[in-house]
């Protein structure tokens, strides 16, 4: 009987974990393997408030850069762009990632500054607000090409 529990709760616990991994949403971009200011997805969809975990992979493309992403609310996408852009005179850009802190209210989520074929992982909840919230790499010159839109829907 007491074995039973035991595999009882087990079985609990597993299936906790398993209900909980399925109210993630896993995305992994790239770069686009022959266009190099380019993501390979550009369209992502995820839920409202849903549990993001987002692993950026710098690897496969044809020309090896440096890139982030970036998450940013919808219609800010040019003036957080503009902002980037901006950074390129800053000796310290490299070193803050081509984030710029301007912005940082416009910022949902971002990556930092991933070096070719390497790759980083970041957690976030995605907006509870649905809508089409623009992504983009900042490092500079790339975020005119390299976006796409994480579709929030309910």
């Amino acid at each position: 009987m007491k074995k039973l529990a035991v595999i009882t709760s087990f079985c609990l616990f597993t299936c906790a974990l398993s209900a909980q991994e399925a109210d993630v949403a896993i995305v992994e971009l790239k770069p686009h393997a022959s266009n190099p200011l380019g993501y390979d997805k550009t369209d992502l969809s995820v839920k409202a408030g849903q549990k993001v975990k987002l692993t950026l992979n710098n690897t496969g493309s044809i020309a090896p850069q440096p890139h982030n992403f970036i998450l940013i609310k919808p219609g800010k996408d040019q003036s957080v762009g503009a902002q980037a852009n901006a950074m390129m005179t800053d000796p310290q850009g490299m070193a803050k990632s081509y984030v710029p802190e301007t912005a940082k209210d416009d910022i949902i989520a971002n990556t930092k500054l991933v070096m070719p074929n390497s790759t980083e992982t970041i957690e976030f909840t995605a907006p509870t607000e649905p809508g089409d919230y623009p992504y983009m790499c900042t490092f500079p010159g790339h975020w005119l090409l390299m976006k796409g839109v994480m579709h929030i829907t309910k």
